[in-house]
């Protein structure tokens, strides 16, 4: 196998080149292979996962414990380091000295892809920095499966976790509430009470949320209701607070369409009751619409009762 080749950049830094002629080899020597593990069931590692790890010279986890479990049920002997968010730094340099021996590093987090609301990035930027390859060796993402079940169309914006205490939350919450798009965050069980009902402070209680709780566990479990409803289906069943969450917030309704909605609806009620011209004023004074385009819609709706 040929090794990766180091190509300098034109702004100074280093990129690189990986030309693995030898497929059967699962990483060059001297890179770094950042592995996605199961956040549940064990079966959801790669095979190309499981080549890396049993090929690697050393690897870096987040929690030794948590990871030499995985390894254990796949029969993976290996040289484990605690690579964690309060030592990256230190333990960055240690594993370059490894790769510019020529060793096979791989690193994993607890559960799930590395540098997702885990350690890692500190790593991958050290190792590049220090102009040695490294890998991404795909799998298992509880932002991935939440979001491929959850029915969303269109873009997101994944922000990982919010701010543990409340003030700090809701800034966080209001920088947000008003970009046209999907919201993605984790939650741990002991705070997902207190985020959803701040979810409801600043974003309103209007916009669909949906929770995945347990993805992938014995007790996995998908949930969508407006935001409004979220703290009552939690508060329903203490099973519905356990686990690690994901929260998929859906985007705000633009204004416009949200005033037609709100205005066919006074619409639909007045109708019924009212000659068409007297519910079209009066339609104007509840909901502040245009006067010619609430006579219009009330003559649409009018209309579409007769056919």
């Amino acid at each position: 196998m040929r090794l990766p080749r180091i190509t300098a950049c034109v702004a100074g830094g280093f990129g690189y080149t990986l030309r693995m002629r030898d497929l059967s080899q699962p990483s060059p020597a001297g890179s770094l292979a950042i592995v996605a593990t199961p956040i549940g069931n064990l079966r959801d590692i790669t095979l190309r996962a499981l080549d890396v790890l049993r090929a690697a010279d050393l690897i870096a986890a987040e929690d030794t414990r948590t990871s030499r479990h995985l390894l254990a049920a796949h029969g993976i002997q290996a040289r484990l380091m605690a690579v964690h968010e309060h030592n990256e730094a230190s333990a960055a340099e240690r594993i370059i000295a490894a790769l510019q021996a020529g060793g096979r590093v791989a690193y994993v987090s607890d559960a799930g892809t590395p540098g997702l609301s885990d350690p890692g990035a500190r790593l991958v930027r050290a190792v590049r920095a220090a102009g040695l390859p490294v890998l991404p060796i795909p799998g298992v993402s509880a932002l991935a499966a939440a979001v491929s079940v959850s029915g969303l169309e269109g873009g997101f914006l994944f922000h990982g976790f919010l701010p543990a205490k409340t003030a700090a939350r809701r800034k966080v919450l209001h920088d947000l509430a008003e970009l046209p798009t999907a919201l993605v965050f984790y939650e741990a069980p002991h705070r997902i009470e207190e985020t959803v009902a701040d979810l409801v402070v600043v974003l309103g209680g209007g916009r669909d949320i949906f929770l995945a709780r347990e993805i992938s566990k014995r007790f996995e479990q998908f949930h969508v209701c407006p935001l409004a409803e979220a703290g009552a289906w939690l508060a329903a069943d203490a099973s519905h607070r356990r686990g690690e969450f994901v929260l998929l917030v859906w985007p705000p309704v633009p204004q416009a369409d949200a005033t037609q909605d709100t205005s066919r609806r006074v619409l639909e009620i007045l109708l019924p009751e009212l000659p068409l011209k007297q519910a079209a004023n009066l339609a104007v004074k509840l909901t502040g619409g245009r006067r010619n385009d609430l006579y219009a819609l009330a003559l649409r709706l009018k209309n579409e009762t007769r056919t």
